[in-house]
């Protein structure tokens, strides 16, 4: 079958690289010059979330999946994308020491959780803390790093196309040749992040958007090995740089970064990374596509079987996308059905 996929953000890439696997031809296209989430994730795999310390949604699924996927990509492209981290967080105080060693004790947290773990230098480089604690199994992807190999392997073999879809023109495309996208296609699949609001065909989702700013800062000090979570995060990257964030707003105007963000970060960076000097080098944002029940939406329209949807990835899109990928080409490929969390048929459209 011919696919075609808006949209080669994480959740594209991955969708049409397991079609592919599947022996099948697909295409791609993305609009340019717009900023994706992609770009500015820091593919944080954290199975031990919140203040209340809850195991991630699906984690003992999800983990196996994710690992086995973003491997098998290294291999493809030939970089490295999956670094396994250990996720230092800080306790503040004595209740959050006795609420962090009381859920580690639940079935099925210890092999998550780590009550004395190995902080290396953290405590050098960053204010004191009442305790830390580490999450077991975390692990980083590199995002950016993936889609923009990914999209260069596309473009030497003519299939990303750099364009803004026409909505009132695409369904021309399941049925006969397009002039530069290659149709006919069997199926299209949207896989549009925050703008699949404007989407004619699951415009009627209930699609949410929360804008998040990062900041991208160089020290003098040899980079962690761990990542480390008081405050903000402090994810070191593969270029010796730190990935500082996110701030979260539900209400924005646009995707680009503002003064006023920047100096939230860089204040709370003040607080947190105090051992060595540093430099902040990069300001970025993007709107990450939210639900409001945190599910994605993985379904087919109900009129129209061959447009297909996998979206609203939120800020867990690392760890989600590589098990949503493949319950979406399970579904058209096999026929088997989508989990009823996250089936777009839930809203009762």
């Amino acid at each position: 079958m011919n696919f075609l996929i808006i949209g080669q953000g994480l959740a594209g890439t991955l969708t049409g690289y397991r079609l592919e696997q599947s022996g099948h031809t697909v295409h791609y296209v993305d609009a340019p010059r717009q900023t994706a989430s992609s770009e500015v994730a820091a593919g944080i795999v954290n199975p031990i979330t919140g203040r209340r310390f809850v195991k991630s949604w699906r984690m003992d699924e999800l983990l196996p999946v994710a690992r086995s996927l973003y491997h098998a990509l290294e291999e493809e492209l030939g970089i490295k994308l999956w670094y396994e981290q250990p996720l230092i967080r800080s306790l503040h105080h004595r209740g959050d020491l006795n609420d962090w060693q009381a859920r580690s004790a639940d079935p099925g947290y210890p092999e998550y959780m780590d009550d004395a773990p190995d902080v290396g230098r953290i405590p050098e480089l960053t204010t004191s803390v009442f305790a830390y604690a580490g999450v077991r199994q975390a692990a980083r992807v590199d995002v950016p790093a993936l889609v923009s190999a990914f999209r260069k392997k596309l473009a030497m073999e003519g299939r990303f196309f750099a364009e803004v879809v026409d909505y009132e023109e695409i369904m021309g495309l399941l049925k006969v040749a397009g002039r530069t996208l290659k149709g006919p296609y069997d199926h299209l699949i949207f896989c549009e992040g925050w703008r699949a609001r404007f989407n004619p065909w699951f415009g009627d989702l209930p699609h949410g958007g929360n804008k998040g700013e990062i900041l991208i800062v160089k020290t003098q000090a040899p980079i962690l090995e761990q990542m480390f979570k008081h405050r903000v995060f402090l994810v070191p990257l593969a270029d010796d740089t730190y990935w500082i964030g996110a701030t979260s707003e539900n209400q924005f105007t646009d995707d680009s970064p503002t003064p006023a963000n920047r100096n939230f970060l860089a204040d709370r960076l003040a607080e947190v990374l105090t051992g060595t000097p540093y430099e902040i080098v990069g300001h970025r944002a993007a709107i990450r596509p939210t639900v409001r029940d945190r599910r994605m939406f993985i379904g087919t329209h109900p009129d129209i079987p061959q447009l297909a949807i996998l979206n609203g990835l939120g800020t867990k899109g690392a760890s989600l996308a590589p098990l949503g990928s493949l319950w979406l080409t399970e579904h058209l490929l096999e026929g088997k059905p989508i989990p009823e969390e996250v089936d777009i048929r839930r809203f009762n459209r």
